[in-house]
């Protein structure tokens, strides 16, 4: 499917306009964060402005972080399988976050990490004990297995099943972003969950226009080749979102 959508709509290198495919309407979603209520804000943001295109199709893309630091972890996994947009089409991508939870599965000894990256936010959130010294005891088993037992199946699947990027008209959606000067198809996965110097200093024609979260900036970041849309939701209170719709980009926020 990816190298079908990467063939069809391959923009040529002269074009200065970045397109979606004709009939749609395309929303992508910066970095959660565990804010299950700025998130269901920004859905009632979206569904209202749906409505000025009532004959599009309608896709969102989830650009990751949906885990850690933020208090509502739980409600914010709920709240994206609970089919938030009717009549929408979803694509949720991997980021860096939901990437380490997988690696902590694996290998429970990195939790002292995973805690510096706002981890224990996730677990307090499935109601994991990691009080007192409970990071620091040789309890990262215990925490591990508590994790296990408490974290809803249909969520364990969710984070499994995460997509690393996806392609749509003239547009990559991507977590962090791309090893310039690589092809797609060779990207390395430490690169598309965290990569930040290299892709944001690039001033490289990748082909795409890359939308991407990661990096936190106070304001939506826009430039001819990337626009950036993690505005640090869980501490500022700003959920950011792109809208796409022709050549056409705007952006929407809690």
């Amino acid at each position: 499917m990816i190298s079908y959508l990467l063939n069809k709509f391959k923009r040529k290198p002269q074009d200065n306009v970045f397109r979606v495919p004709a009939g749609w309407q395309v929303y992508a979603v910066g970095d959660i964060h565990g804010r299950a209520d700025l998130l269901k804000k920004l859905h009632s943001l979206i569904l209202e402005k749906s409505k000025a295109a009532p004959k599009k199709k309608k896709l969102v893309v989830y650009l990751g972080d949906y885990l850690d630091r933020g208090a509502h972890v739980r409600e914010t996994i709920d709240e994206l399988l609970s089919d938030p947009l009717p009549g929408f089409r979803y694509k949720h991508l991997m980021g860096n976050h939901e990437q380490f939870l997988l690696k902590f599965l694996d290998d429970p000894s990195i939790i002292r990490i995973w805690k510096d990256l706002g981890g224990d936010a996730t677990l307090m959130s499935y109601g994991v004990d990691v009080s007192g010294t409970a990071f620091f005891d040789g309890q990262d088993e215990e925490i591990r297995r508590q994790l296990l037992n408490s974290m809803p199946r249909g969520h364990i699947e969710f984070i499994k099943n995460l997509e690393p990027f996806f392609r749509f008209g003239d547009y990559l959606f991507i977590h962090a972003g791309i090893r310039p000067g690589k092809a797609l198809e060779d990207q390395k996965p430490e690169d598309i969950h965290w990569i930040r110097d290299d892709f944001l200093s690039s001033k490289q024609d990748h082909g795409v226009r890359i939308i991407h979260g990661h990096t936190i900036t106070e304001r939506v970041e826009e430039f001819p080749n990337r626009i950036g849309i993690d505005t640090g939701a869980f501490f500022t209170g700003v959920l950011s979102c792109a809208v796409l719709e022709d050549d056409q980009a705007s952006i929407i926020h809690t």
